[in-house]
C-alpha cells in the first residue's frame, strides 16, 4: 500500500466534540496503517484567518482531504438539504439520526456526489439550536420582533427568522464573536456548546431553549481522492469513520446536557419553551414548511416521517 496523505480540517477549535472525533479517527487509522499514514489535523481554519465557509472550496479543490461543515451550507448546491432545516420539525436526536442515516440522508449523499467535487462520508451532530440575546427574554414569537439576529447562509434560516419577527443578518461563524461583543447584533442562534464556548453568554443575558432547528453536520471528502483510494483503504477509512461518528454523537448529546450546568444563573436567565410556546412558534413558521415541502417530490417529504 502506498503512503496515504489525509488532511482533516474544521472550524470549531481543539476542544469541540468534532475535533475530539477527528483525533480519535486519526489515532485509530494510525494504529492500522502505521507509518504509511501522514495525517494532518487542523482544528480551526478560523485561527488561520479563513472563514469557515472556505472549507467547501478547500475540500472541492483537494487542498484538504476531509472536513466537517453544517449541512445547511450545501443547500445552494443541493436544494433538498432544506428538508433537514425545516423549523420545529425535528424533536429529538433519535428522529434526527433516523433521517441522516436513512433514505433522506442517502438521497442527499448520492445527489451531492453527482453534482459536487466532494462526497459525504458521514453525518455528525451539530446540536439543537437555541436563541440568546441582550434585549429581553424570548418566550413567544412577539418577543422576537425587530431583534437583529445573526444567521448562517441559508434561505430557510433567513425566512424562518424573518417570519418570527427577527431582522436576520448573515455572517460567517468567524465573525459572530465580534458582532455579539460589540452589540452590532442583538441576538444569535446556535447550539448550547457554541453559546458557551464562544462566550456569547457573557454578553447575552437571556437564553431560550427553543430547539427551533437541529443542526446536522456533514463529513465531506474530496471526490477524486476518495475515488482514487483502493477498495481495502476505503473499507478501513469508512469503518474507522463510523466509529468516530458514534463517538462524536455520544459526545454531542452528553455535552448539551452538561453545558446548562456551566452557566452562571446570576448572570444568565434560561427559559425553556413549553408545549404552548412551541405551538405558537410552529404556527408562525407553518407557511415556510408548506412552501418548502411543495418544492420537492412527495416521496422526499415522506422521508421526514420515518
Amino acid at each position: 500500500m502506498d503512503n496515504i496523505n489525509i488532511h482533516f480540517a474544521g472550524y470549531q477549535g481543539k476542544f469541540s466534540v468534532h475535533s475530539k472525533a477527528i483525533t480519535m479517527f486519526k489515532e485509530n487509522l494510525s494504529s492500522i496503517l502505521g507509518n504509511k499514514l501522514n495525517f494532518c489535523q487542523t482544528d480551526s481554519i478560523i485561527n488561520l484567518g479563513r472563514p469557515a465557509t472556505d472549507l467547501i472550496e478547500m475540500v472541492s479543490s483537494g487542498e484538504i482531504t476531509l472536513c466537517y461543515l453544517a449541512s445547511s451550507y450545501l443547500a445552494d448546491r443541493v436544494p433538498e438539504f432544506e428538508l433537514l432545516d425545516l423549523p420545529f420539525t425535528i424533536h429529538n436526536r433519535e428522529q434526527a439520526y433516523a433521517l441522516m442515516d436513512g433514505p433522506l440522508g442517502k438521497f442527499l449523499s448520492d445527489k451531492t456526489a453527482d453534482v459536487c467535487d466532494f462526497r459525504i462520508l458521514s453525518w455528525w451532530d451539530n446540536g439543537f439550536r437555541h436563541f440568546s440575546n441582550n434585549i429581553r427574554p424570548i418566550k413567544k414569537p412577539e418577543d422576537c420582533l425587530d431583534l437583529k439576529i445573526r444567521t448562517l447562509r441559508s434561505n430557510i434560516y433567513t425566512e424562518t427568522l424573518s417570519v418570527l419577527g427577527f431582522n436576520p443578518i448573515y455572517s460567517d461563524v468567524s465573525q459572530i464573536k465580534s458582532l455579539v461583543s460589540s452589540g452590532a447584533i442583538d441576538a444569535q442562534e446556535n447550539a448550547l456548546s457554541n453559546i458557551l464556548n464562544f462566550g456569547f453568554h457573557e454578553h447575552h443575558r437571556w437564553i431560550t431553549l427553543s430547539n427551533h432547528f437541529f443542526g446536522p453536520a456533514v463529513v465531506l471528502c474530496h471526490k477524486n481522492t476518495y475515488d482514487g483510494w483502493s477498495l481495502d483503504l476505503k473499507k478501513i477509512i469508512l469503518s474507522e469513520l463510523e466509529k468516530a461518528t458514534d463517538y462524536q454523537r455520544t459526545l454531542a448529546a452528553l455535552e448539551e446536557s452538561e453545558v446548562i450546568e456551566k452557566f452562571d444563573l446570576s448572570k444568565n436567565e434560561i427559559y425553556t419553551l413549553d408545549v404552548n410556546d412551541i405551538e405558537a412558534f410552529s404556527n408562525k413558521v407553518q407557511p415556510i414548511i408548506e412552501k418548502t415541502v411543495s418544492r420537492f417530490r412527495n416521496e422526499l417529504f415522506e422521508f421526514l416521517t420515518h
